[in-house]
C-alpha cells in the first residue's frame, strides 16, 4: 500500500512538473529567440502570431527567395508590431474570418529595426531596385516604425490567394492603380484583383492604408504622423 501511495504521488509530480516546463518554454518562446526580438519585446511591441491563430507568419527577410537575394534578419526570428498596428491587424483579420471562415492573414514582413533597413538599402543602392526601398538616410519607412505590414490572404488549406504576382515582386504588375487596364491586357485575371480588393477591403476595416505600387504592403499611419509621433527602431 505504501509503495503504491508512494508511486501515484511520484506520477503526480512527475506531471506536475512536465506542465510546468512546457509553460516556461511556451513563455520563453513567445518572447522570440533572437537578440532583436528581445528588444522589440521589451519595447511593449506586440507579437503577431499570439493575435488571432488564423493569421500566418512567413518573414520573407529571413530567407534567401527575396528581392535582396539574401536572409536580412539575423536575430529577428517572429513579426513584431506596434501596439496600434497589431489591434488593427487583428481587426481585419476578424473582418476576414467574418467574410471568409478559413481565410487568414500571412504577413510576410512587419517591423524592421533601422540596422537592416540599412543594410537593405546599400546592397540595392544604385540598382533599379533601390526605389523600393526606403532611404535610412531620409528616416526610412514605415517598416521601421512598427506601423507597416507586408500580408497576403491565405485559404483554408494554408495555400495563397492568387494576387497576379507574388509578394516582393519589384514591377508595375504589383501597382494598385492600373488594375481593370492590366486584366484587359491579360496580365493579371480578373480572379486576381478580387482577391485584391479583398485584401485592401479588411486591411482598410482595420485602419491600414495600402501603398499604391505595392498590393502587399499596407501603412497604418502617414510618414510624417509616423516621424511626429512614433519613436523609430533605431537599433
Amino acid at each position: 500500500m505504501i509503495i503504491f501511495v508512494i508511486m501515484k504521488y511520484y506520477v503526480v509530480l512527475s506531471l506536475f512538473l512536465a506542465m510546468c516546463f512546457e509553460t516556461l518554454a511556451q513563455d520563453a518562446g513567445s518572447a522570440g529567440t533572437g537578440e532583436l526580438d528581445l528588444k522589440l519585446s521589451e519595447m511593449g511591441f506586440v507579437d503577431v502570431a499570439t493575435l488571432d491563430t488564423a493569421i500566418v507568419v512567413d518573414l520573407m527577410y529571413a530567407r534567401d527567395d527575396n528581392f535582396v537575394g539574401r536572409a536580412m534578419y539575423d536575430g529577428l526570428t517572429r513579426a513584431w508590431l506596434h501596439p496600434r498596428a497589431a489591434d488593427a491587424l487583428k481587426t481585419a483579420q476578424e473582418e476576414l474570418s467574418r467574410l471568409h471562415p478559413g481565410y487568414g492573414l500571412k504577413v510576410c514582413d512587419a517591423s524592421r529595426p533601422m540596422s537592416v533597413q540599412k543594410q537593405m538599402y546599400a546592397t540595392v543602392r544604385g540598382t533599379s531596385k533601390a526605389r523600393y526601398v526606403s532611404n535610412p538616410a531620409n528616416g526610412g519607412g514605415l517598416h521601421n516604425y512598427g506601423l507597416a505590414v507586408d500580408v497576403t490572404i491565405v485559404d483554408g488549406n494554408g495555400e495563397e490567394l492568387d494576387m497576379g504576382t507574388k509578394v516582393d515582386h519589384l514591377g508595375t504588375e504589383a501597382g494598385v492603380s492600373r488594375e481593370a487596364e492590366m486584366v484587359a491586357a491579360g496580365v493579371i485575371t480578373a480572379q486576381a484583383v478580387k482577391n485584391r480588393e479583398l485584401l485592401r477591403s479588411v486591411m482598410k476595416k482595420g485602419g491600414f492604408r495600402p501603398l499604391p505600387s505595392e498590393w502587399w504592403h499596407f501603412n497604418l499611419v502617414s510618414r510624417p504622423t509616423a516621424k511626429a509621433s512614433y519613436k523609430v527602431l533605431d537599433f
